[in-house]
C-alpha cells in the first residue's frame, strides 16, 4: 500500500501534443476566475459580514488570499513539473504512495461534489428571487429539500444535469459557453460596484471589526473554500496550451482579479448598509433594492443566475478529471476513465459527478452540503504544500519549469497557514469530513487494493 507510482509513467501519460491541447492562457484564467468567483462574492460576503467579521470581512478575504497565494505557488511548481489532470491525487501517489494518493483523490472528489451541490443550492435562491421580480412564482415545495420542509430542489437538479450535458460535448466545444458565463458574471459585479459605490456611507464601517480578531480568522476559514479554483486549474493541466508558462500565469491572474473584486465588493456592500442587515444569500440584490436601484438589482440577480452556473461548470469538470485519473490507476473502475471517441471527454466520470451532485443538491440542505468543503479543501491544500517539500527530496533531478523561490520556506509557511485555518473550523465539520473518509477507505480496501495497476495510471 506504500508503493508509489513511477513518475516517468506520469510524465509519459501527460505528453499530449500541443495540437491536442485546447485551453489558452485566456481560457485558463477565465476557468480559474469562474471557479473562484461565485458563492463567495455573491452569497458569503454578506453572510460572513453579518455573522462573523463585520466590515472586517475584508481582512478575512485578504488572509484567505494570502494563503491561496502561497498555495498557488505550490500548485504552480507541481503542475508544471507533472502536467496531469489528477492534481493532488497524482502528486500524493508519486510522493506518498497508494494510501496517500487515494486519500487526496477521494477528498477532492468529496469537496468538488459537495461544493457543486452547495453552489447549486445557492443558485436556486437567486433564480427564485429573479423570477419573483418578473412575477413568476415557483412552488415552494420544489425549491427546497425534504430536510427544510420541501419535496426537492428541482431547479438545482435540472441545472446541474444541463451543465453536465454541456461538458460531455468536449472542452473545445463547451469552453466558449463557460467563457461567456464568466464574462457576464464579471460585468454584473462591476455593475453592482458602479451603481452601489455612490451610496457608500463610511459611518457604516464603524465598528470595522465588531467580532474581533477571532471573527476575522473564523471568516477567513469560512470563505477559504471559495478559492478552490486553484485546484480546478491544476486538473486542467493536460488540456492547457504551453502549460509551463500559461498555468502559473493563470493562477496568478485568477488570484489577483478575484481578491481585488472580493475586497471592493466587501467595502461597498458594508458601506452601503449596516453589516447586521446582510445575513441574506442574495446580498448584492438586497443592497441595491435597499437603495431603490430596482433595475440594477434585477440585472445583478440575472447575472448571478448565469454566473453561478459557471462555477458549477468548473467544479464538475475538475471533479470528473480527478475521477478519470483515479480510474486509470485502478482506485476506481477503469471504465470511469474512458474517453468518448468523438468529444474526447470523460463522459462516464462527468455523469457520475454530475448526477451525484444533482442528487445531493436536490435532497440535502445547503449547510449540510457546505460542511465538507472547508475542511476538505484546506486539508488537501496543506497536503499539496507538504508534497512540494517531499518531492524535492525524492526527485531532486525532476525538471521544474517553475520553482518556488526561498527553498522550503514558502511551502512550509503554506502548510502552517492551512493548519491555522483548520483549527478555526467547527467540530461537526470535521466529523462530516471523517465520515466521508470512512466511506472512501471502505472502497479502498474492498475494491482499490485489488485493482490498482500502476502501469495504467496517469
Amino acid at each position: 500500500m506504500a508503493k508509489k507510482i513511477d513518475i516517468n509513467l506520469i510524465l509519459k501519460n501527460a505528453s499530449k501534443s500541443e495540437e491536442e491541447r485546447t485551453l489558452s492562457l485566456f481560457d485558463l484564467s477565465i476557468l480559474g476566475i469562474g471557479a473562484i468567483i461565485g458563492t463567495g462574492i455573491l452569497v458569503l460576503t454578506g453572510i460572513v459580514s453579518a455573522t462573523e467579521a463585520g466590515p472586517g470581512v475584508v481582512y478575512s478575504f485578504l488572509i484567505a488570499a494570502v494563503a491561496s497565494g502561497l498555495i498557488g505557488l505550490c500548485y504552480s511548481e507541481l503542475t508544471t513539473s507533472m502536467p496531469n489532470s489528477g492534481s493532488a491525487y497524482i502528486y500524493a501517489y508519486v510522493s506518498l504512495g497508494q494510501v496517500g494518493g487515494f486519500f487526496a483523490g477521494w477528498s477532492l472528489i468529496g469537496v468538488y461534489v459537495t461544493t457543486t451541490a452547495t453552489v447549486a443550492n445557492g443558485w436556486t435562491g437567486y433564480l427564485n428571487s429573479f423570477l419573483k421580480e418578473i412575477h413568476i412564482n415557483l412552488p415552494g415545495s420544489l425549491l427546497a429539500s425534504p430536510f427544510v420542509g420541501g419535496i426537492m430542489n428541482l431547479p438545482a437538479i435540472i441545472m446541474i444535469v444541463l451543465i453536465t450535458f454541456v461538458l460531455t460535448r468536449g472542452t473545445s466545444e463547451s469552453k466558449w459557453i463557460n467563457n461567456i458565463l464568466v464574462i457576464i458574471k464579471l460585468l454584473v459585479i462591476l455593475t453592482f460596484i458602479g451603481v452601489a459605490m455612490f451610496d457608500v456611507n463610511t459611518a457604516n464601517w464603524h465598528p470595522f471589526t465588531p467580532f474581533g480578531a477571532s471573527g476575522i480568522f473564523t471568516g477567513a476559514s469560512t470563505v477559504f473554500f471559495t478559492f478552490l479554483g486553484f485546484d480546478a486549474l491544476a486538473t486542467s493541466a493536460e488540456d492547457a496550451k504551453n502549460v509551463n508558462r500559461n498555468l502559473p500565469r493563470a493562477i496568478l491572474i485568477s488570484l489577483v482579479v478575484c481578491t481585488t473584486l472580493y475586497i471592493i465588493v466587501s467595502l461597498v456592500m458594508t458601506g452601503v448598509v449596516k453589516y447586521t442587515m446582510l445575513n441574506v444569500p442574495e446580498s448584492m440584490s438586497f443592497v441595491l433594492l435597499n437603495k431603490g436601484h430596482v433595475m440594477a438589482s434585477q440585472i445583478v440577480a440575472a447575472g448571478a443566475v448565469l454566473g453561478i452556473m459557471a462555477v458549477v461548470y468548473a467544479f464538475i469538470y475538475a471533479g470528473s478529471n480527478i475521477m478519470k485519473a483515479m480510474g486509470r490507476g485502478g482506485f476506481l473502475p477503469k471504465s470511469w476513465a474512458a474517453l468518448n471517441g468523438h468529444t474526447q471527454s470523460p463522459n462516464t466520470a462527468l455523469w457520475i459527478n454530475g448526477l451525484l451532485a444533482a442528487v445531493l443538491a436536490g435532497f440535502l440542505d445547503i449547510k449540510s452540503l457546505a460542511i465538507i468543503a472547508n475542511v476538505g479543501s484546506l486539508t488537501v491544500f496543506a497536503l499539496i504544500s507538504l508534497i512540494v517539500i517531499v518531492l524535492r527530496k525524492q526527485q531532486p533531478d525532476l525538471k521544474r519549469p517553475f520553482k518556488i523561490p526561498l527553498g522550503s520556506v514558502i511551502p512550509a509557511l503554506s502548510v502552517l497557514v492551512c493548519l491555522f485555518l483548520l483549527v478555526n473550523i467547527q467540530l461537526n465539520a470535521w466529523l462530516t469530513y471523517f465520515a466521508w473518509l470512512v466511506i472512501g477507505f471502505i472502497i479502498y480496501f474492498s475494491y482499490s487494493v485489488r485493482h490498482i495497476d500502476a502501469e495504467q495510471n496517469g
